[in-house]
């Protein structure tokens, strides 16, 4: 009995030791000792987020699984998403997508959006490691001048570790890179690096001016936690050395400002923050150098860019193309590199680079120059942070393709809300639309593949037309749909009292008290079927009326029968019930003022025992 209480004592003891480590973010060491403490569901559910931050994405979802296994489903929302990454990154999308959906409370589909993305995404990378001696987690290459480069590592075994995943404290590397991608004469960055964290670096003004990432020395107590934040400091090289090392004034203790990146004129610095009053974890934000180097106030770039989830890792090209890494948009999995326009001052919607350089890992720390088309960033997809070069490509399936616009074939007037759909071969349909006011449609295409687009309109011929993308066709199409009224097409078809369309025929009569088609009838009708089979779109509905003489309920009841025995008729002569309804009006619609007994002509009372045919699509 003292050996087991002794036993317990110690379990108790080593697991409020262990949730102090996971509590202080020492995720590394708290596997060790979790992985050995009895699995409680509490064990488990930390076990299982410190696999999620220290990348063991495979370890994180098996262990997840079992909260589930012995426990039940898991509540907690934010342990539900990190599940679902974690599972996307074992490229399990078919799990994943059922915790997405229940997560974002809408369809979410994986598989069909990286086919979809393989069509949109503006260009293809050719992606290879960057050749560098010594690695040991390297990530955040820069350019700095000619042909140096500036990067962070872990490899100075001589710095403290990090207890968030074990690896020593970062430093800046200086490099030259060749044409090849290989890092040659690295060497730290002189008199810049501590034993705290420093990464990110980005130069201006030729390479003399430098902002970078440095944690805080002391820890604050955040949400019953103790977090060292990060801050963005500015050095300036004066003589072969970094000096004038100044934290920047809009930097704060109680959250990080980090990732910095400077647009191509100098006057704006870019970051990352998860200071308040942002829309998620970490959001993406801009502010003013100004000409007297003092700074603006921080704006954030509002929620086209950012997510509830992690937004980092901006980098502005040359062309002021804004470059970031999210995982708070659907794509392949972790940080995923996402490129955004600047549009009239505005950065808009952003685009997934891809599958040929996003992993279902994180890939981050996008750098590029625009004219050679050549890139360099950041990816663990190996299992350790590591430098990687890319050369990008035009993405010709994008330019697989149709487009046009939809107008009337015989005013040439545009058709705003006109449907417009993309069929297969075999006539499924792949896509649709509705135009707008410019009457244009677009659809994305496939390679090697046989197409029919179609224009509808109500009370208008519907129009096909067959193209391919196949060795006999082109990538790209533009094809006018001209649409031809029912009205133009036919004599007959004209313009009721009511604006309503109609096939105008001659008029029908009945047996008093009866609803038979009489042969004279039936030959009128004929030349509806004529219609109709002509035009194999076209739907009526059969309305039949009768006069106001006799009680109006018999009247009713008659005007139905009559309705439904004419159409009746049509079915019988080869049209598909489905394109027919029939409606009785009885005395309801009277063409004329005979609207009492006895104060009308028997021709003028004839006038309103009728049937319409009023063409609805």
């Amino acid at each position: 009995m003292l050996f087991v209480a002794t036993s317990l004592n110690a379990q108790n003891l080593n697991l409020k030791k262990t949730n102090r480590l996971f509590k202080n973010q020492a995720y590394k060491e708290a596997i060790e000792n979790y992985e050995n403490l009895k699995q409680s569901e509490n064990v488990l559910k930390n076990l299982g987020d410190s696999y999620y931050y220290t990348g063991d994405m495979a370890k994180a979802a098996f262990t997840y699984s079992k909260i589930e296994d012995n426990y039940g489903a898991i509540e907690d929302y934010n342990r539900i998403y990190r599940y679902a990454q974690a599972l996307l990154a074992l490229e399990d999308y078919g799990k994943a997508d059922g915790y997405l959906l229940y997560y974002h409370g809408k369809d979410w589909n994986t598989s069909e959006y990286l086919k979809e993305l393989a069509k949109k995404t503006p260009h293809n990378f050719k992606v290879a490691t960057v050749n560098n001696q010594g690695t040991n987690s390297d990530f955040g290459m820069t350019f700095m001048n000619n042909n140096k480069v500036v990067f962070a590592s872990s490899r100075n075994l001589d710095r403290p570790v990090y207890a968030w995943n074990g690896l020593p404290y970062l430093d800046l590397y200086t490099a030259t890179l060749d044409q090849y991608g290989t890092l040659g004469s690295i060497q730290p960055l002189t008199g810049l690096n501590t034993n705290l964290h420093e990464s990110n670096a980005v130069f201006t003004n030729n390479g003399t001016v430098m902002y970078f990432n440095r944690n805080n020395e002391n820890r604050v107590k955040i949400d019953d936690q103790r977090v060292s934040n990060m801050k963005i400091y500015k050095a300036e090289l004066i003589e072969s050395k970094w000096s004038n090392v100044q934290a920047l004034p809009f930097n704060n203790e109680m959250y990080s400002i980090q990732h910095p990146a400077v647009s191509n004129d100098g006057s704006t610095l870019y970051f990352s923050s998860d200071m308040p009053g942002g829309y998620g974890e970490f959001d993406l934000y801009k502010v003013s150098i100004n000409e007297d180097g003092t700074y603006g106030e921080p704006v954030n770039l509002g929620e086209e860019i950012n997510t509830p989830h992690l937004d980092q890792f901006p980098y502005i090209s040359e062309i002021n193309t804004l470059y970031y890494a999210t995982n708070g948009k659907q794509g392949v999995g972790g940080l995923d590199i996402h490129r955004s326009n600047l549009v009239d001052g505005i950065y808009d919607r952003p685009v997934n680079l891809g599958t040929t350089i996003n992993s279902s890992r994180d890939d981050f720390a996008f750098i590029i120059n625009e004219k050679l088309n050549k890139g360099y960033f950041s990816s663990n997809r190996s299992g350790i942070d590591k430098l990687y070069q890319t050369v990008r490509e035009e993405n010709i399936l994008t330019k697989y393709a149709i487009n046009g616009v939809v107008q009337d074939s015989i005013s040439g007037r545009l058709l705003p809300g006109s449907l417009v759909s993309l069929l297969d071969e075999h006539e499924i349909l792949i896509d649709d639309m509705i135009v707008g006011k410019d009457a244009k449609y677009s659809f994305k295409l496939d390679p090697n593949k046989k197409y029919t687009i179609r224009g509808t309109r109500k009370l208008y011929i519907p129009q096909d037309v067959q193209f391919s993308t196949d060795k006999n066709g082109s990538i790209s199409h533009d094809i006018y749909l001209t649409l031809l009224s029912y009205q133009d097409a036919e004599v007959t078809i004209k313009p009721d009292r009511k604006g309503d369309v109609q096939v105008e025929l001659d008029q029908i009569f009945f047996d008093f008290d009866k609803a038979i088609i009489k042969p004279s009838a039936a030959r009128t009708l004929n030349n509806l079927v004529e219609i109709m089979k002509k035009y194999p779109a076209m739907y009526i509905e059969v309305s039949s009326h009768t006069d106001v003489r006799g009680p109006s309920e018999y009247n009713l009841e008659l005007s139905k029968k009559r309705a439904v025995s004419t159409l009746e008729y049509l079915v019988s002569r080869g049209i598909e019930r489905r394109r027919l309804r029939s409606i009785g009006y009885g005395e309801m619609q009277p063409l004329n003022n005979c609207v009492s007994e006895g104060i009308c002509s028997e021709e003028d009372y004839r006038i309103n025992r009728r049937c319409e045919f009023k063409i609805v699509k």
